[in-house]
């Protein structure tokens, strides 16, 4: 059974691991989170914010602090930390377990784009609409920033930062989100082409029903690979049981 396990992420999944684990006697839970929201919700365990400094910070931090198990619960498209987190638990012999909530699939009447990136992305835009709903986070706009032609609302849990395309609205919220809120919000800023990020899980899929029912295009992009040979858990108690813990 593990002892001390770091569970790396802020994300839905990530809570829930950290409140299963904390619920284990004899289980000491970490929970890392990168810092970039400035007011994150409680968490079971000890919670440390900020980076490590690479791999071999990581890796350090392990040793010190005497971790048996890593679980990354980091959000899909935070690559650099999944394979750091690969390359420190190979370095240390802890064992690494990703825990990632599967994608999104399109479904009937879906008018999906699948693209490797958002610059991808945005060279797609202008044959596919002038008013842009992205809903890609608060990162990555400076893919965007050279569409001066083309009018974007962007939906963010904190405000953006430059470079960013010079028209843009800005809509500050945290889902999830019903269908019928996304609907009234394409409506209401006439959107005819929305891009976002294979992120999966429950709290923002409405926004792709609504764009199905609106006859919307949707440019989703694709999830970063994952490192070769690390074990996936597709949900929390798959995640436990290869940590070695019942599910509780």
């Amino acid at each position: 059974m593990a002892a001390h396990v770091l569970v790396l992420g802020g994300t839905t999944e990530a809570r829930e691991l950290a409140a299963s684990l904390a619920a284990h006697p004899g289980v000491r839970v970490t929970s890392s989170l990168a810092g970039r929201v400035a007011r994150p919700g409680a968490l079971a365990g000890e919670v440390r914010v900020g980076g490590f400094g690479g791999a071999e910070g990581l890796a350090a931090w392990l040793r010190e602090h005497r971790v048996s198990a890593v679980a990354d619960a980091t959000h899909p498209f935070a690559r650099a930390v999944t394979r750091n987190a690969a390359a420190a638990c190979a370095a240390t012999g802890v064992p690494l377990v990703v825990l990632r909530r599967p994608g999104w699939r399109p479904g009937p009447g879906d008018r999906w784009h699948h693209v490797a990136s958002q610059a991808a992305a945005a060279d797609l835009l202008p044959g596919l609409g002038r008013r842009v709903f992205l809903s890609t986070g608060r990162l990555g706009l400076a893919a965007f920033a050279h569409l001066a032609d083309l009018r974007f609302v962007l939906r963010s849990v904190e405000p953006p930062e430059p470079p960013m395309p010079p028209h843009l609205e800005v809509v500050l919220a945290r889902g999830p989100f019903t269908v019928p809120q996304e609907t009234a919000l394409l409506r209401e800023h006439r959107i005819d082409v929305l891009v976002t990020k294979d992120s999966g899980g429950t709290a923002t899929a409405a926004k792709l029903t609504a764009a199905r029912h609106l006859g919307l295009p949707v440019v989703v992009v694709r999830r970063p690979p994952l490192p070769d040979g690390v074990p996936t858990a597709p949900d929390v108690p798959t995640a436990l049981e290869l940590l070695g813990l019942p599910a509780r």
